[in-house]
C-alpha cells in the first residue's frame, strides 16, 4: 500500500497510538466487575463501611487520554465517613482525619492520637482484595498512595485509592481525600479535570483526545516519559484553550503543539482540578531538553508540511518517521 500523510497518520493513530477498542472494552467490563466485588466488603469481616455512590473512574483512561499500550486503570473507592472529621484549613496534602468513634474498621487504622493512617487503610484493602481468586496479586504501591492489584489473565493492572468524600467547606467545593503516600491524605478532585477535558474535545470539534494521545506517543519515544503525563495533559489542554480552533489535520495541530510546549514548559503550568496550584516541577535542565526536542522536531514538522506541499509525500513520510520512530508508516 502507497500511504498519503493523511493516510499513514491514520494508520499510526489506528495500531499504534489508539487503544485497542477491544481492550478498551474488556478493561471497563473489568473494571465493573472489580468495583462489584469491592461492594461485596462492605462492613464484611471488619471491614469499612464504604459510599458506593461516590466511588471514581479517574485517570487517563478515564479521560480517554491513555495511549497504547494499556498498562494501568484508576479507580478510587470510597469510604463512609461514620463521623471522621478533618479541619479544611489544613495544608491540602497534608490532613489529618480524625478517626470515626463506631468504626471499628476505622479504629483499626488509628494512631494513638486518634487519626486516622492513610497506609494501614490502603494495607486492609490490600489484605481484601488479595482474597479475590482471579486477581493474581495486590501490593501497596511505594508510594503509598494506592493499592496496585494484579490480574491473572490480563496485562493492565488496577490501581485502587481508598478515599473520603467531604462536605461542602467555605468555597462550596467538596473534595475526594486520599492518602499522602506520609501516612496523612491529601485534597483532589479528578472529576473536574474530566469535566475539562471533555468540555475543551468537545469545544475544539472533538480533535483534542487523540491530540493529547499524539503527544504522549511522542514523549515515550522521544523522551522517555521525562514530562510527567499529567503535565503533559494540562499543557496540551492549555495549548487547545489558547486557540480559536484546532486544524483538522492532526499533524499541523501535533506541530502547533510543538511549538507551544517548546516555550511553555518553562512556565508555571496551573493543576486542572485548581488544588495544588503549580504542578511543574521539572528540573530546570530537564526543561531545556524538552523544550530542545519539541522545538527539532517542531522544524522537522514544518519541513514535513512542507514537502508534503510540494508533492514529495515520501520524503514527508520520513520526516514524520524521524519524529515517532520506527512505527510510523512510510513507503518504503
Amino acid at each position: 500500500m502507497s500511504y498519503t500523510v493523511n493516510t499513514a497518520f491514520d494508520k499510526f493513530m489506528e495500531e499504534v497510538v489508539n487503544l485497542d477498542p477491544t481492550i478498551v472494552s474488556e478493561a471497563r467490563s473489568s473494571r465493573d466487575n472489580l468495583l462489584e466485588n469491592i461492594k461485596e466488603f462492605d462492613e464484611k469481616n471488619g471491614f469499612f463501611k464504604l459510599y458506593s455512590e461516590k466511588d471514581v473512574h479517574f485517570g487517563s483512561f478515564s479521560r480517554k487520554t491513555k495511549c497504547r499500550e494499556l498498562d494501568d486503570i484508576d479507580l478510587m473507592v470510597c469510604i463512609s465517613a461514620e463521623g471522621a472529621t478533618y479541619n479544611q484549613f489544613n495544608s491540602w496534602n497534608d490532613i489529618k482525619i480524625m478517626a470515626s468513634s463506631t468504626s471499628v474498621a476505622q479504629k483499626d487504622c488509628t494512631r494513638d492520637d486518634g487519626t486516622l493512617n492513610s497506609t494501614q487503610v490502603a494495607n486492609k484493602f490490600k489484605n481484601e482484595l488479595k482474597n479475590v481468586r482471579e486477581y493474581a496479586r495486590s501490593d501497596v504501591r511505594r508510594n503509598g498512595e494506592a493499592v496496585v492489584l494484579n490480574l491473572r489473565s490480563k496485562v493492565w493492572s488496577f490501581d485502587v485509592v481508598p478515599c473520603f468524600y467531604t462536605a461542602k467547606e467555605n468555597n462550596g467545593r467538596q473534595y475526594y481525600l486520599i492518602p499522602n503516600g506520609k501516612g496523612n491524605w491529601k485534597k483532589t478532585d479528578p472529576t473536574w479535570d474530566k469535566e475539562r477535558v471533555t468540555a475543551v474535545n468537545q469545544g475544539k470539534d472533538g480533535r483534542l483526545l487523540e491530540l493529547v494521545r499524539l503527544c504522549k506517543k511522542w514523549n515515550q519515544v522521544k523522551l522517555n516519559h521525562l514530562i510527567p503525563s499529567y503535565l503533559l495533559e494540562t499543557l496540551v489542554v492549555n495549548f487547545a484553550e489558547s486557540q480559536y480552533e484546532l486544524n483538522q489535520w492532526i499533524d499541523y495541530r501535533f506541530a502547533d503543539v510543538l511549538s507551544y510546549i517548546s516555550y511553555h514548559v518553562y512556565n508555571n503550568v496551573a493543576d486542572m482540578k485548581e488544588i495544588q496550584g503549580n504542578i511543574n516541577m521539572l528540573e530546570f535542565n530537564d526543561k531545556i531538553k524538552i523544550s530542545e526536542k519539541a522545538s527539532a522536531d517542531y522544524s522537522k514538522a514544518t519541513e514535513a508540511k512542507k514537502a508534503e506541499t510540494l508533492g514529495n509525500s515520501n520524503q514527508a513520510l520520513l520526516l514524520w518517521r524521524d519524529i515517532f520512530g520506527e512505527e510510523f508508516p512510510t513507503n518504503g
